[in-house]
């Protein structure tokens, strides 16, 4: 931490309560789930410590309450998140079901009614690595994403315009797949009720939104249907989970229930190497041509997970990189960076990598065994060309920016 505090007072920087957040020469910084790191995520307090720290854009994950309002929450299920397990009354809806093929117990948000979903409260969701979020346990309400835009209206002052970063929760799920507790099919399209609630707010100014999903059919389905029937045209962003292990479940799902697959994902299956099917792999499209169609078709951006984008290796013992006493940092970089940087930036795609943390046990050393913090992270990031990153610190990517701007003037200038 002293380490962190020299860096910011070496450019300058303000309190975290004085920085204005704005992007500077396109490089932005996007409060993950809110300023995760120091609230509970997914609750205005964080969105709004997230903007107070000068991050240009705030994240809320958005799922469905039984009643088709969008909340935010990082899972349906809210046992991990809230204290549903403790409302007595709410008991009997703990139940198991298969969300994008995983089976999950506890409590999902299309089993309540938003009027239910208001008298539960928030918890941290990783208290073990977090446990100084734990002391707001209890404290603040679950938002629903009309309230976060809100949020974001109110804070837009004095010439800054904060913007709102969301991202579809298991679309196919609530869409397709997904039942109730009661057996009935859920059926609702999270993204016509996103745009429904950006139209309502009057928050549709495209420089203040990207709208992010790790599945294809619900971002095509987007830009094709949704946004046109409500005369609006907002950036997409394409989220990559691990390019070798992790499959989108939207694909998955259509090619084994016998989708009309060109209907769904048209000319992206010709772009696809071996077309699609039910074991495609997210690494299959980060490719140069599936890149270059997608951002032809419907992409603003890509969102890669950042373990597949700069690789790392375990260390055969961990470190204790912050003299804690505690032995944490497990991973070492391989200097090795995944060749869709390159290629998204070619097709003039943005790219913003996710997710940057600063506890210890998120972080990696150099390939030189130099233990990085997570301003270092960033800075290295925007070094090979990045926009930005999602960061549950919004404070210490501010302070990366504000750095690596510092660091590229020339020397006359500084």
């Amino acid at each position: 931490m002293a380490a962190i505090a020299s860096a910011q007072q070496a450019v300058g920087l303000r309190k975290p309560d004085q920085q204005q957040g704005q992007a500077k020469q396109g490089l932005i910084v996007i409060a993950h789930r809110g300023a995760s790191g120091y609230r509970p995520e997914h609750t205005l307090a964080a969105y709004r410590l997230a903007i107070q720290q000068g991050a240009d854009f705030i994240e809320p994950d958005l799922v469905a309450t039984k009643d088709g309002v969008l909340i935010a929450r990082h899972e349906n299920e809210i046992s991990g998140t809230t204290d549903v397990a403790a409302h007595p009354e709410f008991a009997g809806r703990k139940t198991t079901k298969r969300v994008d093929g995983v089976a999950m117990t506890g409590w999902f948000t299309e089993d309540f009614t938003l009027a239910e979903i208001k008298t539960l409260r928030a918890k941290e969701r990783i208290p073990l690595v977090r446990p100084d979020n734990t002391r707001f346990d209890g404290q603040y309400a679950i938002p629903t994403f009309a309230e976060v835009l809100q949020l974001a209206k109110r804070e837009s002052r004095g010439g800054r315009r904060v913007g709102v970063y969301p991202e579809t929760k298991h679309p196919t799920y609530f869409a397709k797949e997904g039942r109730r507790i009661d057996g009935t099919p859920i059926g609702v399209s999270l993204g016509a009720k996103l745009i429904e609630t950006l139209v309502a707010e009057g928050f549709t100014d495209p420089a203040r939104i990207y709208i992010q999903s790790f599945e294809f059919e619900n971002l095509i389905e987007l830009e094709k249907r949704w946004m046109p029937a409500a005369g609006v045209e907002l950036p997409l962003v394409q989220l990559y989970d691990d390019f070798y292990t992790a499959k989108p479940y939207d694909v998955t799902y259509n090619v084994s229930h016998g989708a009309n697959l060109v209907a769904l994902y048209g000319g992206l299956i010709g772009q696809v190497e071996g077309g699609l099917n039910a074991n495609t792999l997210y690494g299959a499209f980060a490719t140069e041509k599936v890149l270059q169609w997608m951002k032809a078709n419907y992409a603003s951006g890509v969102g890669p997970w950042k373990g597949s984008l700069l690789p790392r290796e375990s260390l055969a013992s961990k470190v204790d990189a912050n003299g804690d006493g505690k032995a944490e940092l497990a991973g070492q970089g391989t200097s090795l960076v995944h060749p869709m940087l390159g290629w998204a930036l070619k097709a003039g795609l943005q790219v913003h990598p996710y997710t940057l943390r600063a506890e210890e046990s998120y972080l990696a050393q150099t390939p030189g065994g130099i233990p990085q913090s997570v301003i270092a992270e960033a800075v290295q990031l925007y070094g090979l060309g990045v926009q930005g990153f999602f960061i549950d610190q919004p404070d210490q990517g501010v302070a990366a920016r504000e750095i690596f701007l510092d660091l590229s003037r020339p020397l006359r200038d500084r």
